[in-house]
């Protein structure tokens, strides 16, 4: 069964392309166009009372939808921003930290926004730093839950899965168990896991550790709708807090004039953008119309990834180092392959009109939910061509 007639506005702006960077920009389906034109039409008829909808209506949709895509199950929980930069700022400020530098721990192989931020707030010193190399990737879950546990670390992040290289980090719920709200705090980054595996989140993760994500990757959404997810008791009046963090139960030190609510809208910024909000919530109700599930797609894309890596056999590209292969188990939406000519094959492939991207000398290949077994074939005819 082929899905591609949910994607006839993305597929036919661009019909000679072969989009297989899903991982990084995914295509947008056309429901994202319809809650696009919802949230206009809303400001127009709406004006000032479009916010009625968007906090009464939209805003709790987007949480039910978020949190069950999660596994976490708590709606509460769930909060917005921009993009999840907007989220580790106030992270940062809020954690609680015995000295003047807040010690953080992380790996070398976490996105750019957590990378140069933790970089640039250690040349000031803000922070005091650690990383954990993500190589060998075999003992990285090990050696990071290792380095969580021995201590002297105030806030803790990892990502559930690595952008780079696909691995994932499967030792969360024992990191989550080490978070309590004096500190350490936990931070997750599932943005490659949210509607990339199943339910990645359990009720026990749930309850001790911050999971960061967006709708810009599997959700199919766009950019502007970062999230976070907040266990309760952690952080309860974050220093960097916008007016929004105002509505609903307050909680205030007698004497305070600064109010904030008891769920995760203790986090809240100020006044944002809803489009991404209502195009994730027509996302979501097209899946729903059509039975298609996060488990479903999983499955579709590792038959095609499967598909994928028995074709390069003998190529150029299956001489590579595939840094994240097909075990059986939850997988990353890409495969990643090192090789020196990787910058030269990223764009090798461009030329052809097949879209993928590079990091360094690691080329990813990105499957979705558009992608049928032809389009596999065309790529692995354009892949063994490579030299």
């Amino acid at each position: 069964m082929s899905f591609k007639p949910l994607f006839t506005k993305s597929l036919g702006a661009a019909p000679e392309r072969l989009h297989f960077a899903a991982h990084s920009h995914h295509l947008w389906p056309d429901a994202s166009f319809e809650g696009q034109v919802e949230c206009w039409e809303d400001a127009a008829a709406r004006a000032d009372h479009k916010w009625d909808k968007v906090m009464d209506h939209i805003w709790p949709e987007a949480q039910g939808q978020v949190a069950g895509e999660l596994g976490s199950g708590d709606a509460s929980a769930i909060v917005f921003a921009s993009n999840t930069h907007d989220f580790l700022i106030r992270l940062v400020a809020a954690c609680p930290r015995q000295g003047s530098a807040l010690r953080v721990l992380t790996s070398d192989g976490e996105f750019h926004s957590a990378r140069r931020q933790f970089a640039r707030w250690a040349e000031t010193g803000e922070i005091e730093l650690t990383r954990v190399p993500a190589e060998p990737f075999d003992d990285f879950s090990e050696r990071f839950l290792a380095a969580a546990e021995s201590g002297g670390h105030e806030l803790i992040l990892v990502s559930q899965v690595l952008f780079n290289n696909g691995r994932l980090f499967d030792r969360v719920a024992e990191l989550a168990s080490l978070a309590r709200p004096e500190g350490p705090w936990i931070v997750i980054d599932s943005y490659h896991a949210f509607m990339a595996i199943e339910a990645p989140i359990n009720l026990q993760i749930a309850s001790r550790a911050f999971v960061l994500g967006g709708g810009y990757k599997y959700a199919m959404a766009g950019e502007g709708m970062g999230f976070m997810h907040c266990p309760p008791g952690f952080g309860e009046r974050p220093p960097i807090t916008g007016w929004f963090a105002e509505f609903g139960e307050l909680t205030a030190p007698p004497g305070s004039s600064v109010g904030y609510t008891r769920d995760a809208m203790r986090f809240m910024g100020a006044t944002f953008d809803p489009s991404a909000l209502y195009r994730f919530t027509a996302i979501q109700r097209m899946l729903r119309e059509n039975g298609i599930t996060t488990a479903r797609v999983a499955a579709r894309v590792a038959k095609l990834q499967a598909q994928f890596l028995d074709g390069i056999a003998g190529s150029p590209l299956g001489e590579a180092e595939q840094l994240n292969p097909l075990d059986g188990g939850p997988h990353a939406r890409f495969l990643a392959f090192r090789d020196p000519r990787a910058q030269r094959w990223c764009a090798d492939l461009n030329a052809q009109q097949i879209v993928t991207d590079v990091r360094g000398d690691v080329l990813r290949i990105g499957f979705a939910l558009y992608h049928d077994e032809e389009d596999v074939a065309a790529l692995v005819g354009a892949a063994r061509r490579l030299a």
